[in-house]
């Protein structure tokens, strides 16, 4: 399973500054203004990035038609089109997808089929503003982590041999 067709938007300074202080997250859509597809066989994701006063349309992509039917490589490229989002908002997801969307350190969030991604959205900014929930705050302080630091925290544990 491949990539069929990938469209990223050009940012403008304006838009670079909102990325500084956003969360990159996914929608699995197939008109890109509705959370309709399942995760596993989603034939698009539109990406945005979400700050608390903010959203840029980031890019999508799309992929050929997929089935349900448990075949987990067709789930890599998905993966790596998603990495550095924060959470994926599907109308379902399997628990494999599930495994390897957490170990990534991305949150799958299920919707209800057609929601919005403009309302999704507006949720997510009002959570970010009134205080973020368990998940939301595991993602800003990873994000806010850089690698080199994770390092140097993991160096100042105390280890046990």
């Amino acid at each position: 399973m491949s990539l069929s067709r990938r469209m990223r938007v050009l940012q403008s300074e304006d838009s670079k500054a909102i990325m500084d202080t956003s969360l990159k997250v996914a929608f699995a859509t197939t008109d890109m203004k509705h959370v309709n597809q399942h995760f596993g066989s989603a034939k698009s994701f539109a990406l945005y990035a979400v700050n608390p006063d903010a959203a840029e349309f980031l890019e999508v992509a799309e992929f050929g038609v997929l089935a349900q039917d448990g075949n987990e490589n067709k789930l890599a490229v998905k993966m790596d089109l998603i990495k550095d989002c924060v959470a994926v908002y599907c109308q379902a997801v399997g628990s494999s997808a599930v495994k390897q969307l957490v170990g990534l350190g991305i949150q799958p969030v299920k919707v209800q089929e057609n929601s919005a991604i403009a309302d999704l959205i507006s949720e997510l900014q009002n959570e970010l503003k009134s205080g973020p929930s368990s998940w939301l705050a595991r993602a800003l302080k990873q994000q806010s982590v850089s690698p080199d630091d994770r390092l140097d925290n993991m160096a100042d544990e105390d280890w046990q041999e």
